[in-house]
Order: structure tokens, then C-alpha cells, then sequence
């Protein structure tokens, strides 16, 4: 009898052991609207909190501890019935081995997000059919946040991802609402996905790749090393700019990273910096304020 109690215990142990991907936080913001009555706005917000934390996305084990980080901002600028006009900012972080930091990876804002909702819908992700806008484009979000962290760690590791984003934007192209379709610019869901998925973009996957898994993961051990190769990581986006001038993927790096590239260079063993600020002001010109307060 004690081996069975012992064995439900290990059990029960081990499945609390695994949580699901994301350990996100999702904020409806509505002060723009002045809506009086805030009920459905908070109900909103607990049931993408819901949505995002507790479904189960994809057919891999995560541990507690292995739950990647994010962030979801939903700013609400137009509310009437069930239809609301928002823009999204999405953030995630991962995090640098033996550190206690949280390293950014994805930062990012999405103005093209209308979509239907009545309080207490049910969210439900079919990835079979494109049901509703506000779960196709948090969708969405959750396989960029999830593909790129998996880039950080391996190369070219989130591929799978990417393919589950992109089939969501491949099932929207039928529907009425923006930020899906090409035709809409640069900075669309489309676009984003698709460069990710490109051979002409590889050097951002390369870069993604070498300046975590290789970079600021040994800087606790390795300072000097770890900078080294992070500086070695930036010059490959110049290879890229030589072939795809102004690429959108550049500026989604660089918006995330611009401030933690500052602090990397400001502090510890030295680097050709005179070197370093010439890639950075050739392939991130729009940070060049940022990169002239790297001083030694």
C-alpha cells in the first residue's frame, strides 16, 4: 500500500513538474474609449490572460521554469457594441544563463487590430479554420514569441513555430480585416512571418542565434569572449542590409535590443568600439543616438 501511495505521489509530482509554454501577462487598456462601464474590458483581459497561459500550443513538454516570458499590451482606441479598434504591443524576454537577467528578444507593436468580441465569448483556437480575428492574431503572437525564443537557443529552432504563424496568416487572407494581407505594407503579419521563413533572411537567424546561445550566455564566464562574438554577430546584419536595404527584421531586432547592446559595450573588457559603432550606425542608423553613448 505505501509503494502504490508513493507512486500517485511521484506521479502527481511529475505532472506538476510541466506547465504550458507561455507565462504571459495580458493587459486591456480602455482609457481612450471613456467607457463608463469597464465590466467587459475586464473580462477581456481574464480571458486572453486564460487563452494565452492555459492552452496548450504545441505537442512539446515545458517545464515551470521553462516557460518563456511575455507581455501583452491591448490598447483599445474605438469600443462600440462588440467591435473594438486597438493596437497590441507584444514583449518577451529569455534568460541569460548562470544570470539572473532577462535578456529581450521581441518587442513590438502591431496599430492594425480590429476585431469582434462579446463578453464571455469563448476563446478557442482552431488552427483548422479562422474563426475569429482577436484569437487569429494573439495566436499569432504567441508562435512569434514561442519561434523566436526557440531561435535564441538553437539555430533555426523555431521553424515549427513560424509555420504554425504562418498558416494563420495564410487562413486570414480570406477575411476583411487588416494586417494580414502583403498588399498592406512592410510591417505586416505577413511580411514579418514570411522573412522570418526566407533564406534571404538567414543572417538574422545566424545573428539571432550566435548573439544569445553563443554570446550572452558565456558572458558570466567569459566576459570578454561572449562580447566578442556578439560584436561578430551584429556584422552579419551588414551582409544583410548589402542585399535587403532597410529590412523590416532589423528594425524589430534592434527595437528590442538597442538599449541592452549599449550596456553589453559600456562595461567591462574592451572591444574595437570605434569598429563596433560603425556596424551599428551602418545597419541601425535610427538607434545612432543610443550608439553614441557607448563610451569608454
Amino acid at each position: 500500500m505505501r509503494n502504490i501511495l508513493f507512486s500517485v505521489f511521484l506521479l502527481f509530482a511529475a505532472i506538476g513538474t510541466y506547465a504550458q509554454e507561455l507565462n504571459c501577462q495580458v493587459t486591456v487598456n480602455s482609457d481612450q474609449v471613456g467607457q463608463t462601464n469597464q465590466q467587459i474590458f475586464r473580462t477581456l483581459e481574464r480571458s486572453l490572460n486564460d487563452f494565452v497561459n492555459k492552452s496548450k500550443w504545441t505537442n512539446r513538454t515545458y517545464r515551470e521554469n521553462e516557460r518563456v516570458n511575455a507581455r501583452m499590451f491591448i490598447t483599445v482606441t474605438q469600443y462600440e457594441s462588440d467591435r473594438f479598434e486597438a493596437n497590441i504591443q507584444i514583449q518577451s524576454t529569455r534568460p541569460v544563463f548562470n544570470t539572473t537577467y532577462e535578456s529581450p528578444v521581441f518587442n513590438y507593436k502591431d496599430n492594425s487590430f480590429n476585431f469582434q468580441y462579446q463578453e464571455f465569448q469563448p476563446l478557442v483556437y482552431n488552427p483548422n479554420n479562422f474563426d475569429s480575428n482577436l484569437v487569429g492574431v494573439i495566436s499569432y503572437y504567441v508562435y512569434m514569441i514561442l519561434g523566436l525564443d526557440a531561435d535564441t537557443f538553437s539555430l533555426e529552432g523555431g521553424n515549427d513555430f513560424y509555420r504554425r504563424a504562418q498558416n494563420i496568416v495564410t487562413q486570414a487572407q480570406s477575411s476583411s480585416y487588416s494586417g494580414w494581407s502583403q498588399d498592406t505594407g512592410d510591417r505586416s503579419r505577413f511580411e514579418l512571418v514570411d522573412n522570418l521563413l526566407s533564406n534571404s533572411f538567414r543572417e538574422y537567424r545566424i545573428a539571432m542565434y550566435n548573439y544569445h546561445r553563443k554570446g550572452l550566455d558565456i558572458l558570466a564566464d567569459n566576459n570578454s569572449t561572449g562580447k566578442q562574438i556578439i560584436a561578430g554577430s551584429l556584422r552579419l546584419f551588414e551582409t544583410l542590409i548589402s542585399r535587403r536595404p532597410n529590412a523590416f527584421l532589423i528594425q524589430t531586432f534592434f527595437d528590442a535590443k538597442s538599449e541592452e547592446i549599449q550596456n553589453i559595450f559600456s562595461d567591462g573588457p574592451k572591444v574595437d568600439i570605434v569598429k563596433l559603432k560603425e556596424t551599428l550606425n551602418k545597419v541601425a542608423p535610427f538607434y545612432s543616438s543610443t550608439w553614441n553613448e557607448i563610451n569608454y
